[in-house]
């Protein structure tokens, strides 16, 4: 027979509501600390291109900037191969935990799916974080060009078709794929076109002679100040800030040639949405530095910087655009 005690009865009752009371408080420390803020450890960002090209330099120009303001180190890993595909890869590969990341130029989303046979499709396996800056392309020609501008060597191209050729930085680049563009837009589809591997080579056959002229990304910069190369043109739907008086070609009459190489950021699907959102905040403040935009200059890019949604509307766009160039001139890295 059990007998009822108030006392004891009372004193159950405190001790119940005591520990209540102590795991309301422990349980959101326990939490808290299994998931401790972030970051907690160096993070990688896979860079699709060899170590010294442009690519890489504005990829460590941005992580160094960031890395002093998250407390952790950034590290570069260079995965070159395949147009950034290989590093695409490795990164749709890699945990969604926010330790890992991709840069390269946007054609890594909007031109190599049309030029290679992967089953890596970027738009769908990777998660655009912010665009992170951006070139322009200059058409830079030979110094025995006689043409003075662009309708100069239009007219040049019309008169001896078959005998003018082009340089570029490789099959399937942006230089290659905005010169494929002022082809379509001058209507001048007998240019010969000679890939390189890299845009350095190519520019060096446009300063001897070999080939008549490259869409640069700024690397001629130095040889159009000294003469050695003649620029005729900017390939951009805007003049160029290191070459103001040069105009466009679309302003030397011929709308339609314009590309500009855009470098991102994306990450591995699932990434938490706030690691995101603070990696975006980051990248905006470092490529506001003052000595970021200067190593930028040097370059010949400019920092600028796309949110989310903005970088995920360009690719959109500028996907359109080559895929259908790639299609319609039957463009091949093969």
């Amino acid at each position: 027979m059990n007998t009822f005690h108030p006392k004891r009865h009372i004193l159950r009752r405190v001790l119940v509501c005591t520990l209540l009371g102590f795991s309301t408080i422990v349980t959101p420390l326990i939490s808290h600390a299994q998931t401790p803020a972030w970051p907690q450890k160096p993070i990688r960002v896979v860079v699709g291109f060899a170590p010294g090209g442009t690519t890489d330099v504005i990829a460590r120009l941005v992580s160094q900037a960031m890395s002093e303001a998250l407390g952790q180190p950034i590290v570069i890993d260079n995965k070159p191969g395949a147009s950034g595909n290989i590093a695409a890869a490795e990164v749709v590969r890699a945990a969604p935990d926010g330790y890992t990341f991709l840069i390269a130029p946007t054609s890594v989303e909007t031109a190599n799916p049309s030029l290679f046979k992967s089953t890596l499709l970027p738009s769908r396996d990777l998660t655009p974080v912010a665009g992170i800056g951006r070139t322009q392309m200059y058409l830079v020609a030979k110094p025995q060009m006689p043409a003075k501008d662009v309708k100069d060597l239009v007219a040049l191209a019309k008169a001896q078709p078959g005998k003018m050729s082009y340089a570029s930085a490789g099959a399937g680049t942006p230089p290659h794929l905005a010169c494929e563009l002022f082809k379509q837009a001058t209507h001048t589809p007998d240019i010969t076109h000679i890939p390189y591997r890299g845009a350095a080579p190519a520019l060096q056959d446009v300063l001897s002679g070999q080939a008549d002229f490259v869409c640069d990304p700024g690397i001629a910069f130095p040889h159009i100040k000294t003469g050695k190369v003649k620029l005729l043109g900017i390939v951009s739907a805007k003049r160029s800030p290191f070459f103001p008086d040069v105009p466009t070609v679309a302003e030397q009459g011929f709308k339609g040639a314009d590309l500009d190489i855009w470098f991102g950021m994306w990450a591995p699907n699932n990434t938490p949405a706030d690691v995101l959102a603070r990696m975006n905040k980051e990248i905006g403040k470092a490529l506001a530095q003052t000595n970021v935009k200067a190593r930028y200059g040097d370059l010949g890019a400019e920092t600028t910087w796309l949110e989310t949604a903005e970088f995920k509307t360009l690719l959109t766009t500028e996907g359109r655009v080559l895929s259908s160039l790639i299609r319609e001139q039957k463009i091949s890295v093969d």
